[in-house]
């Protein structure tokens, strides 16, 4: 509209100069061209008159951020031109090509939590007129609360004497009544439980302590003192009846013992035999968990790759669940030779108990401890024979 409305102006101007031309001079042409304009009112004179011809720039209003690259930032200087930035286009496989034609026109946050969700918490809520910076949120990363570190027995020394001992180490499997049709090995390994508690009983009358095999190993290093009439009781195999009726038994008169455990049983979960919470309870009560190799099968004639996985895996495993590492190996099935001997003393085991009969050991020795067997059969008094014997 504005162009027709100049042109006509100019029409009219042009015309009143022309008659007036050659009668007035130059030097007052313009007034005459003013008065000319402000007597004879065009029939336009009522449409807007034509703006200066340097408008004054108005300052560009402070607006929010978008989505779209090409809006200027609400602090961009007045004195940028006018055109507006190019709009850059999005690189293929970006998260925002999919949505830029609905995500042209939504705030900037809005945009960084499609793309990084993460993002959307670091920045700050706008406020007009006041852009504030982004602050950046750091989410705090968990710390695991560590387990406290159990203290283990201090290795023994060993002073360079060589002692003998007479300390007889019982050893026991099942305290439990045979089921119908055991074999006769099952019924020759299987203390009922009332027996057992007779065992016990005599024992303590007798005038018998209970020791752990750490006193017995301290003795023979380093010349530790040991009770007068000292005991050790064993339990191969990690039975669950050894938790549920010897573990009870032993903790009512106040005695301590070892159990020797196949952790690969513990770990497979068979219920004939110890869970790992039990194993910890009795750990915790005094008892000593100790290692019977992983599957419990023979150690003899093996190689040093299968002794070292058998030395190694049963002692990490008894550490992990309990928190101890083990120092003792009874021999499954009483089979070993001297590289079994080799393997696990140089996995820092500090001695092996064997099925040889006998109670009487040497710190020169310390891998093949003897032990004296208690049968099903064993009454209270054939027991205390048995401990009474120079062997």
């Amino acid at each position: 509209m504005l162009v027709p409305v100049l042109f006509l102006a100019i029409a009219l101007l042009m015309a009143g100069c022309g008659s007036r031309a050659a009668a007035m001079p130059r030097s007052t042409a313009t007034p005459a061209r003013s008065a000319q304009v402000q007597a004879t009112p065009s029939p336009t004179s009522t449409r807007t008159p034509r703006p200066s011809a340097t408008p004054t720039r108005t300052p560009r209003p402070t607006q929010t951020p978008t989505a779209t690259a090409a809006t200027a930032p609400a602090d961009t200087p007045t004195h940028v031109a006018d055109s507006p930035l190019p709009t850059p286009s999005l690189a293929a496989g970006s998260p925002l090509t999919a949505t830029a034609s609905t995500t042209a026109t939504l705030p900037l946050t809005a945009l960084l939590q499609l793309a990084v969700p993460q993002v959307a918490t670091a920045l700050a809520s706008p406020v007009p007129g006041h852009p504030t910076p982004p602050t950046v949120v750091l989410l705090p990363t968990p710390t695991p609360t560590p387990l406290p570190s159990p203290t283990p027995p201090m290795e023994p020394t060993p002073d360079g004497v060589v002692r003998t001992v007479r300390v007889p180490i019982l050893m026991y499997h099942y305290i439990s009544v045979p089921p119908p049709g055991a074999d006769i090995y099952r019924q020759d390994l299987s203390v009922k439980p009332e027996d057992f508690a007779a065992h016990l009983d005599a024992i303590q009358e007798a005038g018998y302590t209970t020791i752990s095999l750490y006193d017995l190993i301290a003795h023979l290093t380093q010349g530790a003192p040991l009770p007068e009439k000292p005991v050790i009781l064993t339990f191969d195999d990690g039975y669950r009846d050894n938790y549920e009726n010897a573990f009870p038994r032993l903790r009512e008169r106040g005695m301590i013992a070892t159990f020797f455990v196949v952790t690969d049983f513990i770990d497979e979960q068979r219920p004939e035999y110890l869970t790992w919470d039990m194993a910890r309870e009795m750990y915790a009560a005094g008892m000593s968990i100790e290692s019977h190799g992983r599957n419990h099968i023979s150690l003899k004639g093996k190689d040093d790759d299968y002794l070292v996985w058998q030395a190694l895996g049963s002692l990490e495993t008894i550490e992990y669940e309990l928190g101890v590492r083990p120092r003792f190996v009874s021999y499954p099935a009483g089979d070993y030779d001297q590289r079994t001997i080799d393997i696990f003393r140089s996995a820092n085991y500090w001695a092996g108990l064997t099925t040889i009969q006998g109670a009487t050991h040497r710190s020169d020795n310390l891998f093949e401890l003897r032990r004296v067997r208690v049968r099903g059969t064993t009454t209270p008094q054939e027991l205390l024979r048995l401990l009474a014997l120079d062997w």
